[in-house]
């Protein structure tokens, strides 16, 4: 499966800000079979501090919707606890923490339902485009490769010239 860029966006965070050594996208659990089929959208595990960062993520950007708000906050829920699976089946030498990225997260039900889930962190709305400029930010003052075609993209634009 082709990684999209809001993985990457992700994986540049996990990497750059957070120190993981180790960024994977598009992680299916080993051993095939139905279980196989569930992927993990974006993996971070910093080996110095034994974190491991399991990130949901959907680039909507007219809004997260999955048919209606009760089917987006289940579709959700079910991907958490995938999330949570995963951890404890496969990372049980980290400490995991879970997280969803998204850009544009309508406020009211879904935010609401998605708050109640413990475990889960929200990286969506504004909490998402202060991820983005701390990037940025960083992107201004480097110019070495980190081998993350979003993150480079960001380089190029915070050094050009007039």
């Amino acid at each position: 499966m082709l990684t999209d860029v809001g993985e990457y966006i992700v994986g540049a965070y996990l990497q750059l800000i957070l120190g993981c050594d180790v960024v994977d996208y598009n992680v299916r659990p080993p051993g095939g079979g139905l279980e196989g089929l569930e992927e993990m959208d974006v993996i971070g595990l910093n080996l110095k501090t034994h974190h491991a960062y399991l990130c949901e993520v959907t680039t909507h950007i007219r809004g997260v919707l999955y048919k209606d708000n009760r089917t987006t906050v289940e579709r959700i829920t079910k991907k958490h606890e995938r999330q949570k699976r995963y951890g404890v089946k496969f990372l049980e030498n980290f400490e995991c923490e879970y997280m969803f990225w998204s850009p544009v997260v309508p406020v009211g039900y879904i935010t609401e339902h998605l708050s109640k889930l413990e475990e889960l962190q929200l990286i969506i709305n504004g909490e998402y485009k202060r991820r983005v400029e701390e990037l940025r930010k960083l992107a201004a003052k480097t110019t070495h490769d980190a081998r993350n075609p979003v993150f480079r993209l960001l380089q190029v634009m915070e050094h050009m010239r007039d």
